[in-house]
């Protein structure tokens, strides 16, 4: 028999000869099973492959049967609520057809070819179309329209498009050049989508958590590295994000996690309820997801799948926030097959490219203009969570993130052990995107917005430095004034930067409440610290109901915040009589 046959295979690797006239990054068949695999190196006519299946049971002389394509992903309606796997199969279809353990070989569309969509055409016969361009819309979920837009590289004049019901397969249209237009169209996801042009970050990324909002902004379009060890509190945040967080679109991106952590997260996905319309999470929703237990080939892909997935919909005029969890475990990935392949290590024995690879995936956030619509704005948010062995923020996956995000939410275990969350180290994380970004939250709350953000900032610094002294000298040894730092910095670290993602009231914050909690909570001291220049002592001061005060105010629904408020206003008037006398 002709054409290329196994020769050697390693785990996940496999070569095979001859294999003449393919690309790099060029898929294939890999055996009798049909594993899907992609060339990765050319050496003459010797190929060699990243297997994204279970490799037990090849052997040498099983043919191999390149397909003339790069790896893809299907986009068109019916992306959103679904569940994929690292190379865009829906987990879903692979259980109907193969059960609970995914059968090697096992191939399922990544959108549902059977069902009918709902075309409405916003273009006519006769018009000029290029790359971008909108042909009409479908209601893919019942609060989001679905852009069928041309896809990029394709222009033309429009011979036919028609109004009804389709396929995501089938016609809907036709160029006079004979060019067939569906609902859907292929795109290689090593591949990053051309855009119309790039927009500033001078617009944020609302949280709804006020430690990230308030102290460390993310712009949209703005990517950020979130590292931090076992039992910080990674998966909490990035729950609390895909719920709360303002954003249209949300795309997670489970890479390389334990088995049971994520059928925690496919658990909860469904049954968290949006906070805008009530409804399920997943219905602005696309999970990728890939086990550390599933071939770390796939695991490598997974990430490109996501980013190619939140495009397509930044692409649409939609803001879009990509979760990834975690980079560590995509870098481990490159790793083992960069040892398979005997290239020369790097730091840690990570590839010596891993620098520049983890730079162009961050480079594909962004806030554009999109292609073919200068109408149609669009941003990636990118938040990539990062899981350093021993917590340790020198290792290289954290160092080579650092060189390109534009900033860090670092998450202490210290904090998370005293039930601190979000455990958000202050000392160590950072934004750049802050003084961007603060002229919106003035327009949104009021001018003293960055001098409140410096106030509790410098407050904290602090209070840390008070907090090392105390812990050798003790406490009554510092005077008055000092021991007023340590209670109001304990007071912005519990009651103005923690949450909890358990209350209703207090999982999310909007901006006016955040920056309510913040001037009550800089007023506090100020007035506190007047009381004891005029002789007050530091006991005499009702620091317990100004702290029952402000967890009360924090505790309020946002409607009924001012009047909560009212109590504490009362107590902050009170200490600019205390001892004036």
């Amino acid at each position: 028999m002709t054409g290329p046959r196994l020769t050697r295979i390693t785990g996940a690797l496999a070569e095979a000869q001859p294999f003449r006239g393919a690309a790099l990054y060029e898929l294939a068949r890999v055996g009798h099973r049909g594993l899907l695999g992609e060339v990765i190196r050319l050496q003459g006519d010797v190929a060699t492959l990243q297997v994204y299946e279970e490799t037990s049971g090849l052997e040498a002389g099983e043919p191999v049967t390149p397909t003339g394509s790069a790896l893809t992903i299907a986009l068109g309606p019916g992306l959103l609520g679904s569940i994929l796997d690292g190379v865009g199969r829906p987990l879903t279809r692979l259980a109907e057809l193969t059960g609970d353990f995914i059968t090697p070989g096992a191939q399922a569309p990544t959108l549902d070819p059977e069902r009918a969509w709902t075309f409405e055409p916003l273009r006519a016969v006769g018009d000029t179309v290029g790359g971008g361009d909108v042909l009409g819309t479908v209601q893919e979920r019942e609060a989001l329209v679905h852009h069928v837009m041309v896809p990029p590289g394709v222009a033309g004049r429009i011979a036919a498009l028609a109004r009804g019901e389709f396929t995501v397969q089938a016609e809907i249209g036709r160029l006079e050049d004979g060019t067939p237009l569906r609902l859907a169209h292929a795109w290689p996801v090593r591949t990053p989508r051309p855009v119309g042009g790039r927009l500033g970050d001078d617009r944020p990324l609302v949280t709804g958590q006020r430690v990230f909002d308030l102290l460390f902004p993310v712009a949209e379009g703005g990517s950020v590295a979130v590292p931090g060890g076992f039992g910080t509190g990674k998966t909490i945040i990035e729950q609390s994000l895909a719920k709360h967080a303002d954003a249209d679109i949300v795309v997670y991106v489970g890479c390389g996690e334990r088995g049971n952590e994520m059928s925690e997260v496919l658990h909860e996905f469904p049954r968290l309820a949006d906070a805008r319309t009530g409804r399920s999470i997943m219905d602005r929703t696309v999970m990728v997801v890939n086990t550390s237990n599933m071939p770390v080939a796939a695991r490598e892909a997974s990430v490109y799948v996501g980013v190619t997935i939140a495009e397509y919909y930044r692409d649409m005029g939609y803001r879009v926030a990509l979760l990834a969890d975690s980079l560590s475990r995509w870098a481990e990935a490159l790793r083992e097959i960069a040892s398979r392949l005997g290239e020369m290590p790097g730091e840690e024995g990570y590839p010596t490219y891993l620098g520049s690879r983890l730079g162009r995936f961050y480079e594909r956030a962004g806030r554009v203009v999109a292609l073919g619509g200068p109408e149609r704005n669009g941003s990636l948010t990118l938040i990539a969570a990062i899981s350093p062995p021993g917590g340790d923020l020198s290792e290289p996956v954290t160092q080579a993130s650092l060189r390109v995000c534009g900033g860090l939410w670092a998450l202490d275990p210290r904090l998370a052990n005293q039930r601190q969350f979000p455990a958000v180290d202050w000392e160590t994380s950072y934004s750049l995107y802050a003084e961007a970004v603060s002229p919106w939250f003035v327009q949104a709350t009021s001018p003293s917005w960055p001098d409140d953000r410096r106030g509790l900032l410098e407050l904290l610094q602090r209070g840390e430095e008070l907090r090392e002294i105390a812990g050798l000298v003790g406490a009554e040894a510092l005077q008055d004034a000092d021991r007023l730092v340590l209670e109001t910095s304990r007071m912005i670290r519990e009651l103005v930067l923690g949450q909890s993602a358990y209350d209703p009231n207090d999982a999310s914050s909007s901006v006016a409440k955040t920056h309510a909690l913040a001037t009550a909570a800089l007023l506090l001291h100020r007035r506190s610290l007047a009381a004891l220049e005029r002789g007050v002592a530091l006991t005499s001061l009702p620091l317990g109901a100004l702290r029952r005060a402000l967890a009360t105010f924090r505790g309020a629904a946002p409607d009924v915040a001012p009047e909560r408020f009212r109590d504490l206003q009362q107590l902050l008037d009170g200490l600019l009589t205390l001892g004036a006398t």
